[in-house]
């Protein structure tokens, strides 16, 4: 995930905390909250509830992934809080979950393909 994609800040992390909206299932938490910039930037939260570092560790790689295959609306500062149930899930899973938050709190891409499409060749 690119740097300015990155919501590092504990003090920006609070803020959506405190003030932006929430949604839910199984897997997943997100919380979201407009940030006024030309990008948007996330955090993924594994807590030490979810398993051994070797664990979290992979959960994170897999949420990361999910979202940077997945277009998201400009301007967003979103957390997404890991449950209990992700340590047993696969990638399918955890995309899946991660598309549907996205999509329930209007945050996703609307009419835009997930992979971008392959280029045509000029033939000379």
């Amino acid at each position: 995930m690119q740097q300015r994609s990155r919501l590092t800040r504990s003090s920006r992390i609070s803020e959506v905390h405190r003030y932006g909206s929430s949604t839910a299932n199984r897997l997943l938490v997100l919380r979201y909250l407009s940030n006024g910039l030309e990008h948007s930037r996330f955090c993924f939260v594994v807590s030490k509830r979810i398993g051994n570092a070797v664990i979290r560790n992979r959960v994170k790689r897999r949420l990361r992934e999910a979202v940077r295959s997945r277009p998201v609306d400009p301007g967003w500062d979103a957390i997404f809080i890991a449950r209990a149930g992700i340590r047993k899930a696969g990638f399918q899973e955890i995309q899946q979950a991660a598309e549907s938050l996205l999509k329930r709190a209007s945050l996703s891409q609307k009419n835009q393909p997930s992979a971008p499409p392959p280029s045509a060749k000029s033939s000379r």
